[in-house]
């Protein structure tokens, strides 16, 4: 075996020991989180109140993130979406089966039945919004720092206060 074949294959065998060597470290950060979301309690939940509705007209479609990426407008980003119906104003939605970690939702008053948040100039919503905290944003949506809050498993009750600007 030459030298240069020789440095090639000492050079591969320590580029597979590292890659093997991360991975495991990797493995043993992170599987347990991982499980532990995978696996949560089955009466694990968030059911958020909304008031604040002006009327009962279509829906209220509500948004789970766990983390800043896309909070609050795009509702793709959030790791749980669901909607309910208005009555008296007020609408209740839930989300089943978390562990515990950080969350933040966002909902609106979805009342044309459109699916999709409305706007006037410049963004500003025609429907009512509302987020986790009642955060309320500075010139544009709240941040997720804001809406924040810590779920460390069982039940949570929530309320969001919609509002129309």
């Amino acid at each position: 075996m030459t030298k240069n074949a020789r440095r090639s294959t000492r050079v591969l065998r320590n580029f597979l020991w590292s890659g093997i060597a991360a991975c495991l470290l990797r493995a043993s950060t992170f599987v347990p989180a991982v499980c532990a979301q995978e696996n949560p309690p089955t009466d694990s939940r968030i059911q958020v109140d909304i008031t604040g509705l002006r009327n009962d007209q279509g829906k209220v479609l509500c948004s789970l993130y766990s983390s800043p990426e896309g909070f609050p407008k795009e509702a793709e980003k959030a790791i749980a979406r669901t909607s309910s119906e208005i009555s008296n104003r007020r609408a209740v939605c839930q989300f089943a089966g978390l562990g515990p970690g950080t969350y933040a939702v966002s909902v609106f008053h979805d009342e044309n039945s459109n699916g999709k948040l409305d706007t006037k100039f410049m963004g500003i919503p025609r429907e009512g919004v509302g987020a986790s905290n009642d955060a309320k944003g500075h010139f544009g949506p709240p941040k997720f720092d804001a809406a924040a809050f810590r779920f460390p498993g069982g039940r949570l009750d929530l309320k969001i206060t919609v509002t129309y600007l």
